[in-house]
């Protein structure tokens, strides 16, 4: 009996996450213009996601911009934590307590005061997408640096001293030794850095262009009075994100358990 509980309450947290997903995927293929009526099955939806021109310039923007806030994000993330391991104790220690201040504290909270910072204070146009870099930046950075952290940890310390005493200097023992031990860590931060600026409202608001639009702020303004098209064909791009998800995910577990079976044949 115990066993059959614990099955029910699994499928039922599995279709409280899952099931609301399922349900608007099911409505993108149809012509009804909300939830709750199905008039007949049509691709229309997805024919107006990629050809609104509108909706093409929302998608390349925010994708160009998750790419390079993730990129940046990697490359702080990764440096501060390789700094951190190899430092002392007590620089370690405090920059892992600054770095859980950005996880810990609200989003709007954080983008009202880059806006503040940047906008008001130092007089930064918003139209340069730079107070906009910068703030998702210092979202997904934290990210990265908890993606990196625990790779460095599983790693053999001796690598780095042995790179060292084979001719490496300090840079291409990093490159050749540490770097590939951490890559895992990376790819993780690099993918959690694009999901973070992808899904980001509260600091993309405060620190947009008046003239762009990320996927957050476009969903929320669309709902607002946009076309009863340009609604449901949301509907399709929200199928396009879960299932791209799902396949990044199958394919990285997928690869993990391929790593996995040839190390245990070594």
């Amino acid at each position: 009996m115990k066993k059959y509980i614990q099955h029910i309450i699994i499928w039922l947290v599995l279709a409280f996450l899952y099931l609301p997903i399922l349900i608007l995927s099911f409505y993108s293929f149809t012509d009804s213009t909300m939830i709750g009526s199905v008039r007949g099955f049509s691709l229309h939806n997805y024919v107006t996601l990629f050809t609104e021109p509108a909706l093409i310039r929302m998608m390349f923007g925010t994708l160009s911009l998750a790419v390079a806030v993730a990129l940046l994000s990697v490359l702080l993330g990764t440096t501060g934590a390789v700094g951190a391991y190899y430092g002392r104790r007590g620089t370690r220690r405090t920059i892992e307590i600054f770095n859980q201040v950005p996880i810990v504290n609200a989003d709007v909270v954080t983008g009202f005061s880059i806006c503040v910072f940047m906008i008001v204070l130092l007089h930064m146009d918003k139209d340069t997408y730079i107070p906009l870099i910068i703030a998702q930046t210092a979202l997904c950075t934290p990210f990265v640096y908890l993606s990196v952290t625990p790779r460095l940890k599983m790693m053999d310390d001796s690598l780095y001293e042995a790179a060292m005493d084979l001719g490496c200097n300090p840079s291409q023992a990093l490159r050749k030794a540490v770097l590939p031990q951490i890559g895992p860590g990376i790819v993780s931060g690099f993918m959690t850095a694009v999901t973070l600026s992808l899904d980001d409202y509260f600091i993309a608001t405060y620190t947009k262009p008046t003239t762009f639009d990320t996927i957050s702020t476009y969903v929320v303004n669309a709902t607002r009075g946009a076309q009863t098209g340009i609604k449901t064909a949301l509907w399709a791009l929200s199928a396009v994100l879960f299932v791209i998800v799902v396949l990044v995910v199958v394919i990285a577990n997928l690869r993990a358990q391929k790593v996995e079976e040839e190390s245990a044949r070594l």
